[in-house]
């Protein structure tokens, strides 16, 4: 099977993005044909301040190289470098019809979420340009955080749109989501940079401990002793992600008064400094292999061009675009 998932490089990378997206490519690193994209195009629908953009691609890239993402077992390129993104998303375009876009949950959170006063024709365009960044390599298989799964569906509708109106070329993805689909931010919305409630990978024990202390729980469990419930608490939910094996006892004992608050979320800073520590020590390690991290992604690009390329002619052939 082959898969496609790709990021925004709009920044640092947080904890909503391991557990939301990263973990399922990695558990799905040594079973399907992998392509993983690192989406600059996607990140002019929300800003047109390119001044960090080629900083911000090199950046998440090592990132992923950190977290054991290979470059050499997995297609990884940048999206513009691979025009053909442009020109299926032009085609796509002229099949999707507008209320499908308007009625787009995803798209609504994000103007919501970022505060925008209203939807360029870039970000209303967002889920036909994923649609055309899935079909475009024939991807079966979608991993994303729960809040894209909106936009898998709508990018299943723009596919048989076109397979019914021309012939069959894309198959309808699906998509694959992870143990922990959605992780709270530390004030309970969702975990965003732009929200300033995130928990970067490369937070600092001492950020680290100090963010995880500002995570709600439950309003009604005053005192330690009080019983709590784990249900609406955020400080369980980084417990499930990051420590699953004993998430049962602290769900317990919340709900019995043995287990207060704080002494909760200092053990969860224990848990989540530790499991952070390898990504740490990793990406030190990779300081100053910016030139090598740039030439695996143009080799990645190369790869992606080719299935691109198959893909286009016969995408072409469909439509009667064939001239001379």
């Amino acid at each position: 099977m082959r898969l496609l998932s790709g990021m925004r490089p709009t920044g640092r990378l947080h904890i909503g993005h391991l557990v939301g997206a990263l973990s399922a490519w990695l558990s799905l690193q040594d079973e399907h044909e992998r392509f993983f994209m690192i989406a600059d195009w996607h990140a002019l629908t929300t800003s047109s301040d390119t001044s960090k953009l080629p900083e911000n691609i090199i950046e998440m890239a090592l990132d992923w190289r950190a977290l054991g993402i290979d470059f050499t077992r997995s297609t990884v390129f940048v999206q513009s470098d691979v025009k053909e993104h442009a020109e299926l998303y032009l085609l796509f375009g002229m099949l999707t019809p507008m209320p499908w876009l308007e009625r787009d949950p995803t798209l609504k959170n994000m103007i919501e979420d970022m505060h925008l006063r209203g939807a360029n024709y870039g970000l209303m365009g967002y889920p036909v340009l994923q649609a055309a960044d899935i079909a475009l390599y024939k991807a079966e298989a979608v991993p994303v955080g729960v809040d894209q799964a909106p936009h898998i569906e709508l990018a299943r509708e723009i596919l048989r749109a076109f397979n019914h109106r021309f012939s069959l070329v894309f198959p309808e993805p699906q998509a694959i989501l992870s143990h922990t689909p959605r992780l709270p931010g530390t004030d309970g919305r969702k975990m965003s940079k732009s929200l300033d409630n995130a928990v970067f990978l490369d937070e600092t024990p001492e950020n680290i401990g100090r963010k995880i202390m500002q995570l709600v729980t439950d309003p009604k469990k005053i005192h330690a002793t009080d019983p709590g419930d784990p249900d609406i608490c955020s400080a369980q939910d980084y417990h499930k992600a990051f420590r699953p094996s004993d998430a049962p006892s602290a769900d317990s004992d919340c709900r019995a008064g043995r287990l207060g608050c704080v002494r909760h979320k200092q053990y969860l800073s224990e848990i989540l400094i530790s499991y952070l520590a390898p990504f740490r020590e990793k990406r030190a390690a990779l300081k100053g292999l910016e030139a090598q991290t740039r030439e695996l992604l143009v080799a990645g690009g190369e790869r992606a061009r080719k299935a691109a390329a198959q893909t286009m002619a016969e995408a072409r052939k469909a439509m009667n675009l064939q001239f001379p």
